[in-house]
């Protein structure tokens, strides 16, 4: 009885071991493993890159596990740049819909209807999307604009952030002595802190 516990304890090692062995191998080649990622391009005829290497503007690409960045160019659009991650070999989706910023685009929008008005409702959606994560973040923005005794409350893209489409400021403008202290008051009055807003002041 005695022989045969030390037995029973190498038997239960080895066997832990084998399962330290398969599962950690099962993640490590998961984590590695390639996904596969859609796009789908409006225009259609965009120039797309993936890391800098060329791509098909619609269709699918395997890509590595890890940050990768897309890149949409064509001539008469904004130029858009998107950053994805990849992991375990999860599937992933993106919609390169660029915008027309000049006459090329103008005319390719006029000449190709239907994808612009997709285009249109991407940026509705993307625009709608967004307004619902501010107004999480930033609860004041349920009370604006607000007109208030000597001051009036807005609020616009933020002025220490700039280039953040999620991130704002909240604009006062003065119109008596008092209205500093009144848009403070009217501030703290709803629970919010203002050391934590981005406040910009002006005067009129």
């Amino acid at each position: 009885m005695d022989e045969e516990r030390p037995r029973l304890w190498l038997l239960s090692g080895v066997v832990v071991v084998i399962l330290v062995v398969l599962i950690g191998g099962y993640l490590a080649f998961r984590g590695g493993a390639e996904s596969k990622l859609t796009v789908k391009s409006i225009p259609n005829d965009l120039t797309l890159t993936i890391d800098g290497q060329p791509i098909a503007a619609n269709g699918e690409v395997k890509i590595k596990a890890g940050q990768h960045t897309l890149k949409g160019e064509r001539d008469g659009f904004e130029t858009y740049t998107q950053t994805v991650t990849a992991k375990g070999g999860d599937p992933l989706s993106v919609k390169m819909y660029l915008y027309a910023n000049g006459p090329a685009g103008r005319s390719w929008v006029q000449n190709n209807p239907d994808q612009a008005l997709e285009a249109e409702a991407e940026a509705g959606r993307k625009y709608d999307e967004i307004q619902r994560r501010l107004a999480a973040k930033y609860p004041v923005m349920r009370e604006l604009p607000y007109v208030g005794p000597g001051f009036k409350a807005t609020y616009g893209s933020s002025r220490s952030d700039p280039n953040n489409p999620e991130a704002i400021s909240l604009k006062i403008r003065t119109y008596a002595p008092e209205g500093r202290t009144k848009a403070l008051e009217w501030i703290e009055g709803h629970g919010y802190d203002p050391a934590t807003l981005d406040i910009v002041w002006t005067t009129s």
